[in-house]
């Protein structure tokens, strides 16, 4: 199934300029979350390359704010160059880890600063006052502060005569060489006439190139145009914004919060910690903490309503699962076990396996469906899938894994003649088909030992794996409780310790970071 999967990407894949397929062209981070994981187990070069090409032509392309950041829905065209612009809160999500992944695999800085320019955008505009997260900004705007008239992309397109008039002759050279400035717009297929003298910014030539272009250094140019953007986007906050979609929905939430956990384990900023612990705060408190005890899919002006389904359960478990791992607040995993038992019980088909997506309890939903495709966003059924073999590998219950198990086989059939169409599923799949490594360090997380050990663990692309921390507190007694194992565990000479293990058999523990290194090399 991993197989067919590979050479359907491979089949569909633009070499050119990315993606896979002709216009419209989608982000589908699924796909890229498969290449990654492919790569890893078969160290098919091919994979990760589909994956590294088509995250950095989407970078340079319109459906990327070059100015703002953040991606736009989709590209109508194969160069990523012109797209529908409305952006949305789960692209986000999805894409900052799939650029986090770059960065593990590769070490490119390039794919570090997009993922950062993206969780930027979703703190400064998709971010709830309390927490949470917003759905999407509009594709349409005003025109200007006296237009009666939206118009597609309005927000974030130029004329070369408005670039010219805030710039210095430096700054506008260097800018309108690197992002495809023309005086008759840069929109070649305009089928519409929408953007008739309008420049939608794509990073058209390498800094190196517009610095022998314009006969500036590499850094001269670098300055000239950070200066530039800095102007542009000062300039464009002035003009009428996109709606904002102030939903909060609990399911894009979940995928934002592992967004900014992953983040915050990957490159170690606090506030990334901080925003995946306030919104996970806040979405238990709005749509978690009712009355009647059911948990709802959506808040919205002080009001939470409709009955969640199971992407609602299933994401928000992998965001708490993903919290744990970079906070190592216990109460995360607790709440992700509890989340992932009642999932079980309103969701699980009991007598084929897999999850139906919604509980059954409206009686105006004829039919309960049971979805896999995993499209602009992976399936309600992959990720609750995906969760109870994490569950199964944290606390040593066989039930989580056998509940994992008997969906996946239920799916079979699916999932080899779907190829690519279920691509997220394939993770599962692939995680199933691994013996995970349980790293599990015993040490306090504001040790600076544990520190350098988990920036050990999280400088590689390790897909494959769980963390733990046994905090001789809570967090031990918790984990002791599910694993007698853990209780057992203590710190070497009274220095921070991590065990490296499978199926809770362990390698011998270290305190060294450079054995860490050699046994995660393993």
């Amino acid at each position: 199934a991993l197989h067919r999967a590979y050479h359907a990407l491979q089949d569909k894949f633009d070499d050119v300029h990315g993606g896979f397929g002709s216009a419209p062209k989608f982000p589908r981070p699924v796909a890229l979350n498969f290449l990654f994981r492919y790569f890893s187990r078969t160290g098919e070069a091919s994979a990760r390359d589909m994956a590294l090409t088509t995250l950095q032509k989407m970078a340079e392309g319109g459906m990327y704010d070059q100015l703002g950041g953040g991606f736009h829905r989709y590209s109508t065209d194969e160069r990523w160059h012109v797209p529908h612009f409305e952006k949305m809160l789960y692209d986000q999500a999805q894409l900052a880890i799939s650029y986090l992944e770059a960065y593990q695999v590769t070490h490119d800085p390039s794919y570090k600063r997009v993922a950062e320019e993206i969780l930027e955008y979703v703190t400064r505009d998709l971010t709830h006052p309390n927490g949470g997260f917003f759905s999407a900004e509009d594709a349409e705007s005003f025109r200007s502060l006296q237009s009666t008239e939206k118009a597609e992309g309005a927000f974030y397109v130029w004329t070369r005569q408005e670039i010219r008039s805030m710039l210095n002759a430096d700054e506008a050279a260097a800018f309108e060489c690197r992002f495809g400035i023309k005086e008759e717009g840069n929109v070649d297929v305009d089928p519409r006439q929408e953007f008739t003298g309008q420049n939608i910014l794509t990073a058209a030539r390498s800094v190196l190139q517009v610095a022998e272009s314009i006969q500036k250094t590499k850094d001269g140019v670098q300055r000239l145009l950070e200066r530039s953007r800095q102007k542009l986007f000062a300039e464009r906050l002035a003009r009428p914004r996109p709606l904002l979609d102030d939903k909060v929905l609990l399911s894009w939430n979940g995928l934002m919060i592992s967004a900014f956990a992953r983040a915050y384990q990957v490159l170690g900023k606090p506030a990334y910690a901080a925003s995946a612990k306030t919104a996970a705060q806040f979405v238990m408190c709005e749509l978690l903490s009712n009355e009647d005890g059911r948990v709802l899919r959506r808040y919205r002006d002080g009001e939470a309503k409709i009955e969640a389904q199971l992407s609602d359960y299933s994401f928000l478990v992998q965001g708490l699962l993903d919290l744990y791992e970079a906070s190592f607040d216990i109460q995360w995993l607790q709440r992700a076990q509890e989340l992932t038992d009642r999932q079980i019980v309103i969701f699980l088909d009991q007598r084929q396996g897999g999850f139906f997506e919604t509980s059954g309890e409206d009686g105006s939903i004829l039919v309960r469906t049971t979805e896999t495709y995993d499209g602009a966003e992976p399936s309600g059924n992959s990720i609750a899938i995906l969760n109870p073999l994490r569950l199964s590998q944290m606390l040593g219950d066989q039930r989580y894994e056998d509940v994992a198990r008997k969906s996946l086989a239920r799916f079979g059939q699916d999932i080899v003649a779907g190829e690519d169409a279920l691509a997220q599923l394939l993770v599962a799949l692939d995680f199933s088909l691994s013996k995970p490594k349980q790293v599990v360090i015993v040490g306090s997380r504001d040790d600076e030992a544990v520190k350098k050990m988990l920036s050990e663990v999280h400088s590689r692309f390790m897909p494959r794996k769980v963390l733990l921390l046994v905090d001789g507190g809570a967090g031990q007694r918790f984990l002791a409780s599910r694993v007698p194992f853990f209780g057992s565990l203590v710190k070497l000479e009274d220095r921070a310790t991590v065990y490296v293990c499978e199926d809770h058999a362990c390698k011998l523990p270290t305190s060294d970071v450079a054995m860490l290194h050699a046994l995660l090399e393993e």
